[in-house]
């Protein structure tokens, strides 16, 4: 297993890519601390952790709140030195800019950059005390493409893409590997009232389809893992192609 004795911060982590990350890096010895919201289903996560073998605990707290990196730093400290921390909870809103209004662009903003800067400001300083660590942050191909009614969204991980080049200079020569995953449409309980116009819109990609949450979990386990060391600020593009067409 490749992630034994290494404890791992996911956020976003009860449902989709979080989740199924959560899950693969149980599955790989970590002891995981599944971050979210919703306890009960926190729980959940953890339980089917713990049924296949795994450990894991919950850590609950809202990233969106004024006091929820706070929260969460302070609940995942209590575990112990954290190795590993995946900044992956977000959310997607789909609009025109002229229909964006500001309590959307504040939110978006604040739970895609402003969460994943100040959670590394937290960890990345303690990893680097200890000479390792590993911080994976989950961006989108909305990142690298202009895409009419994804411009906030993409701008918000167009920006995580830049953090991610920026710590791996500043927190690399301590040990610690910071690098990003960049997803194409993914089939997630967000992305199911796509239904069929998901399948449709990925159905010209090389791979003819969408992606699952375990294809990207699969990405994360590496740049976690060992083979991963000589792996610094980079984007691992998890797209069935689509950048490349």
């Amino acid at each position: 297993m490749q992630l034994t004795d290494s404890r791992a911060l996911v956020t976003g982590a009860t449902s989709g890519i979080g989740r199924a990350i959560a899950e693969a890096f149980g599955r790989e010895g970590a002891h995981v601390l599944v971050a979210g919201r919703d306890a009960a289903r926190a729980a959940e996560v953890v339980a089917g952790i713990v049924a296949s073998g795994g450990t894991a605990a919950p850590v609950i707290a809202d990233l969106g709140a004024p006091d929820g990196i706070a929260v969460l730093v302070e609940a995942a400290k209590a575990h112990g030195p954290i190795d590993v921390l995946v900044n992956n909870a977000g959310i997607y809103p789909m609009s025109g800019t002229a229909q964006t209004d500001e309590a959307t662009f504040e939110a978006t903003m604040n739970l895609n950059v402003r969460a994943p800067f100040f959670l590394t400001a937290a960890f990345a300083p303690l990893m680097a005390a200890q000479g390792r660590g590993r911080i994976i942050n989950i961006s989108s191909i909305a990142a690298h493409l202009g895409t009419t009614g994804m411009a906030l969204y993409g701008a918000s991980k167009a920006a995580l893409e830049l953090l991610t080049k920026a710590w791996a200079a500043e927190f690399g020569p301590a040990g610690v590997n910071v690098n990003a995953i960049a997803p194409g449409p993914t089939r997630t309980p967000g992305t199911a009232p796509m239904g069929a116009g998901l399948d449709e819109f990925t159905s010209g990609f090389p791979a003819g389809r969408p992606g699952v949450p375990e294809e990207i979990a699969g990405a994360a386990v590496y740049l976690a893992g060992p083979g991963a060391a000589f792996v610094h600020g980079a984007t691992i593009v998890v797209d069935g192609g689509r950048m490349a067409i």
